[in-house]
């Protein structure tokens, strides 16, 4: 089943959810092999290095420095690829309260990786846009965006 491209839809859908434990940013160089005792949340091969996403207790037993103490947030409903301005308006909510977020969107949901020490004040923030009948301004800019012909965006600018 395809996933849901509706921007009111997913904001209304969205039900965030935190998960248990704290996420952290780990580099290693190109040459170097992710060690086999750990279990990468996620891992993406850049110029400069390795980066790989893992909870903090595994960095730490495994020796690794790190960044970006993080708790994990899913947005739970079943977001498409080609959905248009979703996480503009959840990074543009959390951007208004001052709150970072680094965003992984996987095939059925799109997951938030947000400052340890603000993770509740995240996650509340998102429960409220969800309740809203109406998306908030950052929403509604982001969907004013995304109705915006084609034409009118740089060839290959992602939305989503």
């Amino acid at each position: 089943m395809p996933g849901e491209r509706d921007l009111k839809t997913l904001l209304q859908n969205m039900t965030p959810e935190m998960h248990e434990g704290v996420f952290v940013f780990c580099s290693i160089s190109e040459d170097k092999e992710i060690p086999a005792t750990l279990k990468p949340l996620h891992i993406f091969r850049e110029r400069e290095g390795t980066t790989f996403i893992v909870r903090r207790e595994e960095a730490e037993s495994a020796g690794l420095s790190y960044q970006f103490a993080s708790r994990l947030i899913t947005l739970t409903v079943h977001s498409s690829l080609e959905a248009v301005g979703f996480l503009a308006a959840v990074a543009g909510r959390l951007a208004e309260a001052g709150i970072s977020v680094n965003a992984v969107s996987a095939f059925y949901h799109d997951h938030l990786f947000v400052p340890e020490h603000r993770a509740d004040e995240a996650l509340h923030h998102l429960q409220n846009m969800s309740r809203k009948r109406s998306p908030p301004i950052a929403a509604k800019a982001a969907y004013a965006f995304a109705i915006r012909p084609t034409e009118s965006r740089s060839p290959g600018e992602s939305t989503k």
